[in-house]
């Protein structure tokens, strides 16, 4: 088997690679988060409860202020629930340490954010390669992960340029290679096409999906864009803090 059908198809490097879609990679149960306090408090997110399997890519939907962002935290271990617990592949996120917090955004979640968030300085190669310094990858490995995830993504011609020298949609795909870089379990993704066209939004949506597929991943993705919805396996919809039903 190739690197890239170990990336893009999957493989024996996670046992849990071949594992049917009913395994849950994500439960969030009876989850809240308040920030301030009184008359102040904003109640962010309240009660909320869902699954995700694996192979499943679920789209988190609601206006400007209903939680989205904060449920994406909570969920990749940004941020703490003031109740509730979550868990992913098996690790309890609410009950972990600061060590173990860490090594979780490093090895089993992914993150892309709207912002790309590249480091200017470094060449699309250089940034993809970022998660695999800090996990201690040799080198050699390194260099052929990353140019496997750059072809992946559509963008193995520019390796070596830097974040100012293409466009927006071509940094986010350099930002969802990075994401993908230690094969997480799971992508969580905050609007990653707000700052694109409706064309190259869709085709970033469409990478993200069939990524997603074909590696039996989960990926939560946030956005409020109706034609990036529909490529959603499901679709989970907050109002002020609260999932409400279809």
């Amino acid at each position: 088997m190739s690197d890239r059908d170990v990336l893009v198809n999957g493989g024996p490097k996670r046992a849990s690679a071949g594992a049917t879609v009913a395994e849950d990679v994500v439960r969030v149960e009876n989850v809240s988060r308040t920030f301030g306090r009184g008359e102040h408090a904003v109640h962010a997110v309240r009660e909320v409860s869902f699954s995700a399997g694996r192979g499943e890519l679920l789209c988190v939907r609601g206006r400007s202020g209903a939680g989205k962002t904060t449920l994406l935290n909570l969920v990749g271990g940004l941020d703490r629930p003031d109740s509730g617990r979550v868990v992913v592949a098996g690790h309890d996120v609410t009950a972990a340490g600061e060590r173990e917090l860490l090594e979780l955004r490093r090895g089993t979640v992914g993150f892309v954010f709207q912002t790309f968030g590249l480091v200017p300085i470094l060449s699309a190669a250089e940034n993809v390669g970022v998660p695999l310094r800090l996990s201690r990858v040799p080198a050699g490995e390194r260099e052929q992960r990353v140019a496997v995830l750059l072809e992946l993504v559509g963008l193995g011609g520019q390796a070596a340029q830097r974040p100012y020298e293409l466009s927006g949609g071509q940094q986010q795909r350099v930002a969802v290679a990075r994401a993908l870089a230690n094969e997480p379990d799971l992508l969580i993704a905050d609007e990653p096409t707000g700052q694109l066209d409706s064309e190259t939004g869709r085709s970033i949506m469409d990478l993200l999906r069939a990524v997603v597929h074909a590696r039996g991943m989960t990926a939560l993705v946030a956005t409020h864009d109706p034609a990036l919805i529909e490529l959603a396996d499901r679709v989970l919809t907050l109002r002020d803090g609260r999932l409400i039903p279809d």
